[in-house]
C-alpha cells in the first residue's frame, strides 16, 4: 500500500531556525504520534521506535531513519526503511522552506510504502489511521516552532 502525502504550513522564524529544527530528529521526532524513542546510529542515521496499533495488530515500530538530502537552509529530507507489526515500510519525508514575511513557509511531503500482511489485515483503516497521525505530526511541529 503506497501513501502519498503534502501540505505547507508558516511559522514566525528564519528559516535557518525552523531547518536547524527539521535537520535534528532529536528534536523533532518526540512529537511523532506514540513515539516511544530514539537512538542515533551513524552520522545523520537514527532509529525511532514507535508504539503502533491497528485493528487487532499492536507493537513497537523500528524504522531506521537518514538525513539523506540537505541544502541548508531550504531543504531537508530523510529516508527511512523499518519493520512494523504484519510487515514493512519505506518512507520518504522532505521538507522545503521559504521566506514568507516575517517567518517561513514550511512545505512538506511525505510517501510511505507499507508492505506484507499489514495493509490487507488492517482493511480500509490504515490509510485514515496514517492521515490522523500525520496531521498529530504536523500540528506539534507547528506548535514547536511557533
Amino acid at each position: 500500500m503506497d501513501f502519498n502525502f503534502s501540505g505547507s504550513f508558516d511559522v514566525p522564524h528564519q528559516p535557518a531556525a525552523v531547518y536547524e529544527f527539521l535537520a535534528d530528529p532529536s528534536r523533532f521526532a518526540p512529537l511523532l504520534p506514540d513515539f516511544e524513542s530514539i537512538e542515533k546510529t551513524g552520522e545523520a542515521q537514527y532509529t525511532v521506535k514507535l508504539r503502533v496499533g491497528i485493528s487487532h495488530i499492536y507493537g513497537t515500530a523500528s524504522v531506521r531513519l537518514r538525513l539523506a538530502e540537505t541544502d541548508p537552509p531550504l531543504h531537508a529530507a530523510y529516508e527511512g526503511k523499518g519493520d512494523v507489526p504484519g510487515g514493512t515500510t519505506a518512507l520518504h519525508a522532505g521538507f522545503d522552506l521559504e521566506p514568507a514575511g516575517e517567518g517561513t513557509r514550511v512545505n512538506w511531503t511525505g510517501r510511505a510504502l507499507v508492505a506484507g500482511p499489514l495493509p490487507s489485515l488492517a482493511g480500509g483503516l490504515l490509510e485514515p489511521l496514517a492521515r490522523k497521525n500525520l496531521q498529530k505530526l504536523i500540528d506539534g511541529l507547528k506548535a514547536a516552532l511557533s
